[in-house]
């Protein structure tokens, strides 16, 4: 489901509370000795090579304090409700969305997690898919109904953004230029060069759901999504093509100049094409 970089080394982790880490750019994986739950696990994020956070079903909150190779039940969110996204911008501060608009954030490693309302009144809540760092500190989260809000506050309040669109957004990232990126339903990819204050919707020629993205060192953008759809940019469009295997993808990390995708038949290491 989600696959973070934790120094030279990558962790993803899935369903019935499978986490895994490849030492050799995604060639071949180990699963981590200790995992104390079996349920599906959604999401992770590591500050640093040691530290590391995942969450999934149940409200659970899982750390690593080893890169990865071994995890404890950190925290379960009151009412145990799904949670879709984690976000650590260092070791102390740190931030969980999910369903029905569950929020929290922590400032000491996830000792203690405080409630984070992102949305208001209706939007209080809306899903929320994924939190992720914009430029200059800002934060973003993204959920159903087209719906992102800012802070630029590490968490303490939240804008909701004007994006023109109504489908649910999955992910989103933020390019080495600055440049935010949302991505959702229907191949929607939006881009803002202004910290989200205006949208453009970029065309993909798809309209499979974009679920997961990442920036290559080289400045080239890869996108992922449902029926083997991987969206690149070639000449200043979006181009998008079709996996032959045609299995959903969730995420993409990139591993030198190659690729890890991750999907509904597991991880496929995409090696670079000339």
């Amino acid at each position: 489901m989600s696959v973070a970089a934790a120094g030279d080394a990558y962790v993803a982790v899935g369903d019935y509370g499978t986490i895994v880490r490849s030492r050799d750019g995604g060639k071949t994986w180990q699963q981590a000795a200790a995992v104390p739950v079996s349920g599906l696990l959604t999401a992770v994020s590591f500050a640093d090579p040691k530290n590391g956070w995942a969450v999934g079903h149940g409200g659970i909150i899982l750390v690593t304090r080893d890169g990865g190779e071994t995890w404890a039940i950190q925290h379960t969110a009151d009412g145990k409700p799904v949670l879709l996204g984690v976000h650590f911008t260092d070791a102390d501060h740190g931030y969980v969305v999910g369903a029905y608009g569950t929020a929290m954030l922590t400032a000491d490693g996830g000792k203690t997690w405080e409630p984070m309302p992102v949305g208001e009144g209706r939007d209080a809540d809306l899903h929320l898919n994924h939190v992720f760092s914009g430029p200059d500190g800002l934060l973003v989260a993204v959920g159903e109904s087209g719906s992102a809000f800012r802070s630029k506050d590490g968490g303490q309040h939240w804008t909701r953004l004007a994006t023109g669109v109504s489908g649910s957004l999955w992910s989103g990232l933020q390019r080495k230029s600055g440049q935010l990126l949302l991505l959702g339903m229907s191949g929607k990819v939006l881009e803002s060069t202004d910290q989200g204050e205006h949208w453009t919707v970029l065309e993909t020629g798809t309209t499979q759901a974009l679920t997961g993205g990442v920036e290559k060192a080289d400045g080239h953008l890869v996108l992922v999504g449902t029926g083997g759809a991987t969206v690149t940019d070639q000449d200043g469009r979006l181009v998008t093509a079709v996996r032959d295997d045609r299995q959903n993808l969730s995420a993409v990390a990139a591993s030198g100049s190659g690729l890890i995708l991750l999907g509904q038949n597991g991880l496929i290491q995409d090696p670079p094409t000339h």
